[in-house]
């Protein structure tokens, strides 16, 4: 068995287990595990309830990962995230707290409820995966990736994340709705859960209590993957389709400012897990087109000019990827 055959083993083992918790959202698992094989932050947009945490838990634990959870407020300081240092009480000595960014997966939930400040302090850690405290350099440990859900900003008690914080994001996924009949499973999944008793008491089970904790994979199976995804054949010509998406975007004239090279190290890179994820060994356009949205749209910003006349960031991008061809 081939390392890309033994990569896409590993990713639909992991993906089967998600799916025996989490209904439909199979985009959003590839996704995940596209952040997962390249060690690149990913946002995950919705309205409350599409099951970002659930998914993201069951993620974690499928694959033994330490996996830490932060619920942001308005009210958090940075402290709260990164750590700090306290006094022993018994020496009198100084030492270094660590906060919950010491671990393998941080899912960030609703980053964007966060004071500016505070959605700040994430970005040293993000980008050089290591944090300063007392004056010391602190690595974090590897695997590091963070995955952050936010809702809609337009919602009340929200902070919009500014452009260099949402750079540092790979990807960003918008979830919709499920579909009909996807809705309809969730419910009957439910009713068929029960209660679950504890010290003479009992509470109705959620899909919390669904998640297996026995995982499918290790660390050392995520890192072959990882390896795999580096030995994936990326063409010249896939690499001059993704330049031109991204110089065309600071070219339009219906945008404010377009993306930075780091969208196209993420196209190029994000193309290559998805292949691996599909049993390639090589990347092909239809990598780039299913993935333009996640990495371009929450790079550019629209013009109030072009938005008054009705252009919207998806309109002007569909526009730009229909030029390439």
């Amino acid at each position: 068995m081939s390392s890309t055959q033994s990569s896409q083993k590993f990713v639909g083992a992991v993906r089967e287990r998600v799916g025996l918790v989490v209904v439909g959202q199979d985009v959003v698992v590839e996704r995940v595990m596209i952040a997962l094989l390249t060690g690149g932050h990913l946002l995950l947009q919705g309205m409350p309830g599409l099951a970002k945490t659930l998914l993201v838990n069951t993620v974690a634990k499928a694959i033994h990962l330490d996996f830490k959870r932060i619920q942001f407020t308005v009210d958090m300081l940075p402290s709260d995230i990164l750590g700090s240092e306290v006094v022993d009480q018994k020496t009198g000595e100084f030492r270094i707290h660590r906060g919950p960014v010491f671990t393998n997966l941080l899912l960030a939930d609703e980053i964007n409820r966060a004071a500016p400040k505070v959605q700040g302090a994430m970005l040293e850690a993000m980008q050089e995966r290591k944090v300063t405290l007392g004056g010391q350099s602190l690595k974090l440990p590897t695997p590091f990736l963070v995955i952050a859900t936010q809702n809609p900003v337009e919602q009340s008690g929200t902070f919009e994340l500014p452009e260099a914080q949402l750079d540092r994001f790979m990807l960003l996924h918008r979830l919709g709705y499920p579909g009909r009949d996807e809705e309809q499973d969730i419910l009957r999944r439910q009713l068929g859960m029960g209660l679950r008793k504890e010290e003479g008491g009992a509470v109705p089970k959620t899909a919390f209590d669904m998640i297996d904790g026995s995982p499918v994979g290790t660390a050392a199976d995520l890192v072959a993957a990882m390896e795999s995804v580096q030995q994936v054949h990326v063409s010249e010509v896939f690499l001059k389709h993704s330049v031109e998406l991204v110089r065309r975007t600071r070219e339009s004239k219906l945008l404010d400012f377009g993306c930075s090279p780091r969208a196209g190290l993420a196209l190029v890179n994000a193309a290559r897990a998805r292949a691996v994820i599909h049993g390639r060994d090589y990347v092909t356009p239809e990598d780039l087109f299913d993935l333009a949205e996640d990495v371009v749209l929450h790079r550019i910003r629209v013009s109030y000019e072009a938005s008054a006349a009705g252009h919207t960031g998806p309109k002007v991008l569909q526009g730009i990827l229909a030029g390439l061809g």
